[in-house]
């Protein structure tokens, strides 16, 4: 953790993602993968408690292997993103376990609806990047249920979000 140096990063969009893991009627996981996110740590290896997140995705950038399903799992059907264009993410808390693992618990609003969600992460490496400036790159992963998000009813089972995210700091 000694290459994550303290300071504010912003997130760097072009290496980062947001995968959905959707039961497919109890036989596989369909994926689902969000490409366009923005956001920005404030980052205190000294005060890890201290630190804040707090990430956008456009909802109508999400992507599926199902020709033709992702504009409809972004229309009025599914997750309605011309009435709720983007999902958010703000950090309440954090909570370091070792070195290189920990918990960000936080406030999650997807299609109009707040709650609250903790996700697991893991750091995955920090240093230098082809700038020079530090960069800081994590995986994170969350269950969250559809039900607190007002998701139609065939979404019954909990829905793994898994972010894979890099950030650069800010100059």
């Amino acid at each position: 953790m000694a290459h994550a140096t303290a300071g504010p990063y912003v997130l760097d969009g072009d290496h980062s993602a947001i995968l959905a893991r959707v039961s497919h009627i109890g036989y596989s996981y369909s994926v689902f993968r969000f490409d366009r996110v923005s956001g920005t740590l404030t980052w205190d290896p000294a005060a890890v408690a201290r630190s804040a997140l707090s990430v956008s995705v456009k909802i109508e950038s999400i992507t599926s292997n199902v020709k033709d399903f992702a504009s409809k799992l972004a229309g009025d059907q599914f997750l309605n993103a011309p009435r709720f264009p983007e999902s958010t993410f703000v950090s309440t808390a954090f909570r370091q376990a070792d070195a290189t693992s920990g918990k960000v618990d936080g406030q999650l609003t997807l299609m109009g609806k707040i709650a609250p969600v903790t996700f697991d992460v893991t750091l995955v490496g920090a240093g230098k990047g082809f700038d020079g400036n530090p960069r800081i790159g994590v995986t994170a992963r969350t269950w969250i249920k559809p039900q607190d998000f007002g998701m139609p009813a065939m979404f019954a089972e909990p829905i793994e979000i898994v972010v894979d995210a890099e950030f650069a700091r800010n100059p």
